[in-house]
């Protein structure tokens, strides 16, 4: 538990560097990461002495070093797996002109592992590693409908939260929308996940993982072509499965 506990500081700490975007003091980054002032100190010692901070000076504080970009940009350089469907997915961001986004299922959520945002100025923005809710989510839906009964059982057995104003909350509903979107073979959100974002996802395997691969665009401009941003997604998924699956 203890280690577990340091992990999880570690990253908030990093993760409020991020948000911060400027150096904190001790008595700031405390507070912020939410542990008390003297396991925060110990935190900071550890992570100079292994370069991942440099201190400032002692009215300015400390900022993160170069190191864990640089680390996180080689391990993401030898992942195999997402490096094997990036061309299809580099293609299917240039076709669709809009945000392309991988996930997968991680407890009873989705998982982000890879984002390639779209080039227009006006886009939906997402980052990897983030986590969606199953109900609300393109992919989400893609992923609960592939999981079988288990999944949904678990699902529906609490009360579904309302991301917004349009998120589907009724297990019926949501079981019927489910049950449409597995006969045309993709599903869609129109504002559940984020008020003003449409999405299309579709469900398919890759080395005996089960993925889920999204378009997602403003709904304005996804309403006027959304058949044939359909038809980009079906056509990746099956050359996908066709070359990796």
């Amino acid at each position: 538990m203890a280690n577990a506990r340091s992990a999880s500081r570690a990253l908030s700490m990093f993760e409020t560097f991020g948000a911060e975007g400027r150096p904190l003091l001790l008595t700031e980054l405390a507070p912020l990461i939410d542990v008390p002032l003297s396991s925060c100190h110990g935190l900071v010692r550890t992570l100079l002495d292994r370069g991942y901070l440099y201190a400032l000076s002692r009215r300015r504080g400390f900022y993160p070093t170069r190191k864990l970009y640089t680390l996180a940009q080689t391990i993401a350089a030898k992942d195999s797996y997402l490096q094997r469907l990036a061309p299809f997915l580099e293609r299917l961001r240039d076709d669709s002109g809009e945000t392309v986004i991988v996930g997968t299922l991680q407890g009873e959520a989705v998982l982000y592992l890879e984002v390639l945002e779209g080039p227009k100025t006006i886009r939906y923005s997402a980052r990897p590693g983030d986590f969606k809710p199953l109900h609300s989510s393109a992919i989400g839906k893609a992923l609960l409908s592939a999981g079988g009964e288990a999944l949904w059982k678990k699902l529906a057995a609490r009360p579904l939260s309302d991301v917004t104003v349009n998120t589907i909350t009724d297990p019926a509903h949501l079981r019927d929308n489910l049950e449409e979107g597995a006969r045309r073979g993709y599903f869609v959100t129109r504002g559940e996940n984020v008020s003003d974002v449409t999405a299309i996802a579709t469900a398919l395997e890759v080395e005996g993982m089960t993925l889920g691969i999204a378009i997602a665009g403003p709904s304005y401009r996804m309403a006027e072509t959304i058949e044939a941003q359909t038809g980009r997604l079906l056509q990746a998924r099956s050359e996908i499965e066709e070359r990796l699956g």
